[in-house]
């Protein structure tokens, strides 16, 4: 499993808006200003936004001098509850209702538990880990 460029950028903008709101404590942080500083497209950015807002990860400031804030705070912000805010799946296995291999009236495919396995332990993981941890570098 690969996590998509989605997924990516909306887990490094939230990083840069933490570092840059510990600096410039109650300013809003610009998308313009993400986007120069981690090189990605602003209109994909915007998108992003709009997700994380709607999720209630960020807070938005309108207006000339406005931005975004983390909602919660680093420390309150979980790496999955992000990757889930911008609509990534972290299934690994490829069972569904309509699969003709695995579903709920088939018997589980072969390798069902392990992918399963797999999904909860990063669940789990990503689950455990905030911004600010990884800011710390825990």
């Amino acid at each position: 499993m690969q996590l998509t460029t989605k997924a990516r950028y909306a887990v490094t903008a939230m990083l840069d808006i933490a570092v840059l709101e510990a600096d410039r404590k109650k300013q809003p942080i610009r998308l313009a200003e993400i986007a120069q500083r981690q090189n990605i497209a602003l209109n994909y950015l915007e998108q992003i936004f709009a997700k994380l807002k709607k999720a209630g990860l960020v807070s938005a400031v309108k207006g000339p001098g406005g931005g975004y804030f983390i909602a919660n705070g680093a420390n309150g912000t979980k790496i999955l509850d992000i990757v889930e805010a911008v609509d990534e799946s972290l299934k690994m296995t490829a069972c569904s209702p309509t699969s003709t291999i695995c579903g709920p009236e088939k018997a589980k495919c072969s390798s069902h538990d392990l992918w399963k396995g797999l999904t909860g332990s990063i669940r789990e993981y990503l689950g455990s880990k905030t911004l600010q941890d990884i800011l710390d570098k825990k």
